[in-house]
């Protein structure tokens, strides 16, 4: 709180707390009041102010893979019919879809397999029964050969026995290819009864974490419509005693926030109570708005109470850089300056301060500058100690314009101005 102090001067007036020097030069014209406040010891910070949003670390959006009409929505944890807020856990159903059609598709699958699989036993057998005809043909064709053409064989004969030689050679070869193609029968057909059970499994739409069902887009008995893109039914926030803040940062700021770094927040609705949390994250897809580039910070934020809750707005302070236990002053008695004082020489991270001496002079004294936020800045210095006044602004004001509480406390031992008689020095009344 802003203090004003007095000094034992000839001369001065006490004005509300005010230390009120007249001007040497022209006593009866012109008052400087110096405002001064106290030195005191703590911790100053420098900040980078941004907006966020809340949001659950891990939020899976639960949709449906396959088509159909919801005929039933599943039970939380408590029993209740799964809504907003239900708590639910991994594997717990949270609605079902009409799955007659899809029970049938998987009969027509697994019939389709069953055939398949005798598709495979015929050719086997029709295997066995080629290879028979080849073993009685080759013996017909090996003893038309020992014989060979002559009374006892024509060549008619002969040629017949080599044909049906050839013919049970190349049965044999189809026979044998038909196994393989219903053996790939048989692996297309156990595909689609894979693919049958599992759109029949999709028909029951379960949580894939333990969490709280934020949001919920279906209600019972509407028809639910897959298409390239999966359709949304319930938002299922993971654990949400953590937390995250989503914050826009500036471009110009961006630079100066550092994986790690403290944070605190407020939200409005929880008016004067602070959070922390700590930045986990920059992303590097900035958003441009009206040539205005942002930067998403990601915070994690410990939600163990389980106050927070998502989507509200937080109001965000980067922690830059901190100084504590310092004496800390406004930093405008940095700024503040003699009228007419010269400039002085001071290295980087110095500056001037002043005090008002005794004698009524104003004596500067120069200070390390540890941290300025353009608030409140902290600084060292040997010759000053906590609970001294520095000058932080002044201004000159002329008697006659003092304010009336600022007569009201001047020093009674000041002469009196005599009063103008009433009228004196206002233009006379128009005829």
């Amino acid at each position: 709180m802003k203090k004003k102090i007095i000094l034992p001067v000839a001369g001065a007036i006490i004005i509300g707390g005010a230390l009120i020097i007249p001007n040497l030069l022209n006593k009866d014209k012109a008052i400087t009041i110096y405002t001064t406040e106290k030195l005191t010891r703590g911790t100053v910070a420098s900040t980078i102010s941004a907006s966020g949003t809340l949001e659950p670390e891990e939020l899976i959006d639960v949709g449906a893979q396959v088509s159909g009409q919801i005929i039933s929505f599943g039970a939380d944890t408590n029993g209740n019919v799964i809504d907003y807020r239900s708590t639910v856990t991994n594997g717990m159903v949270l609605a079902k879809l009409d799955d007659v059609t899809y029970i049938a598709d998987l009969e027509v699958a697994q019939a389709s397999y069953s055939n398949a699989v005798a598709n495979v036993t015929a050719a086997n057998a029709a295997v066995q029964q080629a290879e028979a005809r080849l073993w009685q043909a080759e013996k017909d064709w090996n003893r038309a050969q020992k014989i060979g053409v002559g009374p006892a064989l024509s060549q008619s004969a002969f040629d017949s026995y080599e044909a049906s030689y050839k013919i049970a050679v190349a049965d044999k070869v189809a026979a044998e290819a038909k196994i393989l193609q219903a053996d790939a029968q048989v692996v297309q057909a156990k595909a689609n009864v894979e693919k049958a059970e599992r759109n029949l499994g999709y028909c029951t739409i379960s949580s894939p974490v333990d969490g709280i069902v934020i949001d919920r887009r279906v209600n019972l008995g509407q028809t639910v419509v897959s298409s390239m893109s999966v359709s949304s039914m319930f938002l299922v926030a993971k654990e949400l005693d953590k937390m995250q803040i989503w914050a826009a940062v500036n471009e110009a700021d961006v630079g100066s926030i550092k994986e790690g770094m403290s944070v605190s927040f407020s939200v409005d609705s929880f008016p004067g109570k602070i959070y922390y949390g700590t930045v986990k994250r920059i992303r590097y897809n900035a958003t441009i708005t009206s040539n205005v580039v942002t930067y998403t910070v990601e915070i994690d934020v410990d939600n163990k109470d389980m106050e927070l809750i998502p989507y509200l707005t937080a109001n965000v302070l980067f922690e830059i850089e901190k100084a504590e236990n310092a004496l800390i002053i406004p930093a405008r008695a940095i700024r503040w300056k003699p009228e007419g004082a010269p400039a002085a020489k001071l290295d980087r991270n110095e500056a001037l301060v002043h005090i008002k001496e005794a004698n009524g002079s104003i004596r500067p004294i120069k200070v390390k500058v540890l941290l300025n936020n353009g608030t409140t800045a902290a600084i060292e210095a040997p010759e000053l100690k906590e609970g001294m006044e520095l000058i932080t602004s002044s201004r000159v004001v002329e008697n006659s314009k003092m304010s009336k509480a600022e007569e009201g406390n001047k020093n009674p031992f000041m002469p009196s101005m005599p009063k103008p008689k009433k009228g004196a020095g206002s233009p006379p009344p128009r005829p």
